[in-house]
């Protein structure tokens, strides 16, 4: 499968297709007319929201702010939001060819350069080890990104967006409620008469 190499993308963020409760989730990078679209599972979008902050809030500590780049002009610093001018709230660019799905996601901090790295790996029954400098020809898919602590947390604030822009949960039992309501488990089942 290809190897899908963005160092560092025009642009990287997640979005998604669909009516709430019916939606595909992507994570989508472009550059210079190239778009590598790659689907993943809502939890996945999350999970990779969190874990980013909680990676950036992690090196901002031990930075304080600066990471330690040495004789790299023009490095950033980690933010502890994101920067103005760096919010995205367009559309995922159509039409959204899915390139693979996703089963595992990796990321790390280089602090060679300072740059998250992002990886996410198709879903396969053989995978590859996560962020390796390698990747065989004929192993799964890759997409791999390379961004800025601040186009990070601008993908991390989309991203929790996007997932929360679905359907509202239920105020009993928290699960999804449905245009037509739902059956809730916290009343046995039963819906509320009107």
């Amino acid at each position: 499968m290809p190897v899908y190499m963005y160092d560092p993308p025009e642009r990287f963020v997640a979005g998604s297709v669909g009516q709430p409760g019916e939606r595909t989730f992507y994570l989508q990078a472009t550059s210079r007319g190239r778009v590598t679209s790659v689907a993943l599972e809502k939890f996945q979008v999350s999970l990779l929201a969190e874990r980013l902050d909680e990676l950036l809030d992690e090196v901002l500590r031990r930075t304080g702010g600066v990471p330690d780049v040495p004789d790299v002009p023009n490095v950033p610093g980690v933010p502890a939001a994101t920067p103005a001018g760096l919010h995205d709230d367009a559309p995922l660019d159509m039409p959204v060819m899915e390139d693979f799905r996703v089963g595992a996601i990796a990321l790390a901090w280089d602090g060679d350069d300072g740059r998250v790295v992002i990886e996410a790996q198709e879903a396969t029954e053989e995978p590859i080890e996560p962020l390796a400098e390698e990747v065989p020809a004929d192993g799964p898919g890759v997409l791999r990104v390379r961004i800025t602590p601040g186009a990070a947390r601008a993908f991390a604030q989309r991203a929790l967006r996007i997932v929360a822009a679905g359907r509202p949960p239920c105020p009993l039992c928290g699960l999804p409620l449905n245009a037509d309501g739902h059956i809730c488990p916290r009343q046995n089942g039963h819906r509320a008469s009107a």
